[in-house]
């Protein structure tokens, strides 16, 4: 049985989140919590979260056992993208842009 667990509207590039989503997926749940704990960056905080969030929706919700669960999908997808001008030479505008994402981690009995 799947189940999900989603954080919307992070203030962090999904580039960034991904990178650190690529290195649990496939993993079993405790060991991919361990990974995240000891990664110094801000996205793997975020997925550490979340990712605690999704087993406990298993372990409440379904039922499930916390030593059969996998990381089946992790991922971080694009949400909205502030948009802001920098003022350049010559009267020039510069945009940039300030990136957010949504962070999602899917997880799966071993059994299933």
């Amino acid at each position: 049985m799947e189940v999900k667990a989603e954080a919307k509207y992070q203030r962090i590039s999904p580039l960034k989140v991904n990178y650190i989503a690529k290195e649990i997926r496939g993993k079993q749940v405790d060991e991919a919590l361990n990974i995240l704990k000891f990664t110094n960056k801000k996205g793997a905080k975020l997925l550490f979260d979340v990712l605690k969030s999704a087993i406990a929706n298993a372990e409440n919700n379904n039922n499930l056992n916390r030593e059969n669960l996998y990381v089946k999908k992790a991922y971080a997808n694009d949400a909205p993208t502030m948009k802001r001008w920098r003022p350049k030479a010559k009267g020039a505008a510069y945009p940039i842009l300030k990136r957010s994402s949504h962070i999602g981690v899917l997880i799966e009995n071993i059994e299933d």
